[in-house]
């Protein structure tokens, strides 16, 4: 395969991905902003979502005062920010028209469908202010479906070879990341086990971060008790189970890097690099997490599978 198209292949995931976790983590926001003024401990939801995303570099150069609204503009509609939703679905839509024969028809169909369909949004996408919370709602509904319509056409209908592998191995390093991300949006109010938490914040605050990741169910299926904190960063980071896991992202990068450097005849440092970091997640606990702190640690791992996406844009993608 050219490295060209593989990059394409890779890029078109990752952005399909980072949409859908914009959508999820303004959404986890809305509800984290809208608690009752008891609930709220710092009032920094809306910082917090810029900071998650990657973006509060550019908000702040570019944007005024931190609100709901420019910070739900920037992050959705600016086409300044290069990762906005709006960006990130037209530049999903670029890469795959750039491989269109290495797509099949229905992960076509998800892309260019979802493109179309943004252009409906046109008070909202055309800055005149006219797209309140239910259009907004609606808005993010067609995102968070698009990547599931994009995830499923992949897992179903194309074939088991090297454009399948970078296909998944974007969606997998993307997932890592974002979940990660995700986790950290309130780490100010994780608590080791052995102090008191915050009772009710916690649980409407957590609550909101696991329904972000889809992820409530599956946490009392797991644990069977109320919502803690220690429980959902193990749940999160390194339960297997959980397929937005830390650990079972990389269990999937460190599966489709072989498969590929195996039908390439040659195992590289992308490799490398993503088995340390899925040794190091299988010998940690919950407590070597918080003994070092939640914050520091996701803060590393965001660090390493920024290096581990170089590595393999420099072995695979360089073109």
């Amino acid at each position: 395969m050219l490295s060209r198209t593989a990059d394409n292949l890779v890029w078109l995931a990752r952005y399909v991905e980072r949409a859908d976790f914009l959508a999820r983590i303004i959404r986890a926001t809305q509800r984290l902003a809208n608690l009752p003024a008891s609930y709220s401990v710092t009032g920094t939801e809306w910082e917090s979502a810029l900071e998650s995303s990657g973006a509060a570099k550019g908000f702040h150069a570019t944007r005024g005062p931190v609100e709901e609204g420019s910070v739900i503009e920037y992050l959705v509609f600016a086409p300044d920010n290069p990762s906005s939703i709006r960006n990130c679905l037209k530049y999903a839509r670029v890469n795959g028209r750039a491989v269109r024969t290495a797509l099949t028809a229905e992960m076509w169909d998800a892309i260019n469908g979802a493109w179309i369909e943004l252009g409906r949004f046109e008070a909202c996408t055309n800055g005149s202010g006219g797209c309140g919370r239910e259009e907004l709602s609606r808005l993010f509904e067609l995102v968070q479906k698009t990547s599931l319509d994009y995830d499923g056409s992949v897992e179903r209908t194309m074939l088991r070879n090297d454009a399948y592998w970078f296909s998944r191995l974007g969606i997998y390093i993307e997932r890592a990341d974002n979940t990660a991300r995700i986790l950290d949006v309130k780490y100010h109010v994780l608590l080791p086990e052995n102090e008191a938490v915050g009772g009710s914040i916690d649980y409407f605050q957590w609550t909101a971060i696991l329904r972000a990741v889809s992820s409530l169910t599956a946490y009392h299926w797991v644990y069977r008790e109320g919502i803690k904190p220690w429980l959902i960063a193990d749940l999160l980071i390194l339960r297997k189970e959980l397929p937005r896991s830390l650990i079972s992202c990389y269990e999937n990068i460190v599966y489709f890097l072989d498969a590929i450097g195996n039908a390439y005849g040659r195992l590289g440092i992308s490799q490398q690099q993503a088995r340390d970091v899925l040794e190091r997640l299988s010998r940690l606990t919950t407590d070597d997490i918080f003994r070092t702190g939640l914050h520091e640690f996701i803060t590393a791992f965001v660090e390493d599978t920024a290096r581990l996406g170089q590595a393999i844009h420099n072995q695979y993608l360089l073109h």
